[in-house]
C-alpha cells in the first residue's frame, strides 16, 4: 500500500497550524536527551528543523554550517553535548519559549 503523501510535508502541514504541536516536537526531543535516548532525539529535531526553520536558516541561527547539522542529526550523527545545547538555545529561541526541568517520582 503506497502513502499518497510523504510524512515530512504532513508534519510540516500540522507543524505550520498548530504551535502546540511544534512545541511538543521539540519538548519532546529534549526530554529523550535527558533520557539517554540519543536516536529518537535526533529523529525529533530532524523532524523539528526540517517542518519549521529547515537547515539553512538553523544554520544561520546556530552559526553553523547547514550540512554539519544535517550530519550532526542523522542516524549516524554522533554530536557534542556543546553542539546539542546550542542547537537546543537556538531553536528554542525561535520558537519563542523557555523551558524548565521539573522532576517526576
Amino acid at each position: 500500500m503506497t502513502l499518497t503523501r510523504s510524512f515530512r510535508e504532513t508534519v510540516k502541514e500540522r507543524a505550520m497550524r498548530d504551535p502546540e504541536f511544534r512545541i511538543g516536537l521539540l519538548t519532546e526531543a529534549i526530554e529523550c536527551v535527558l533520557n539517554d535516548e540519543i536516536n529518537v532525539a535526533k529523529v525529533l529535531l530532524r523532524d523539528y528543523v526540517n517542518a519549521t526553520v529547515d537547515f539553512q536558516e538553523l544554520g544561520t541561527l546556530t552559526q553553523k554550517n547547514p550540512k554539519s547539522l544535517m550530519r550532526m542529526l542523522s542516524p549516524r550523527g554522533n554530536p557534542s553535548l556543546k553542539n546539542i545545547s546550542s542547537l537546543i538555545a537556538s531553536l528554542k529561541e525561535h520558537e519563542g519559549i523557555k523551558l524548565h526541568v521539573r522532576a517526576d517520582r
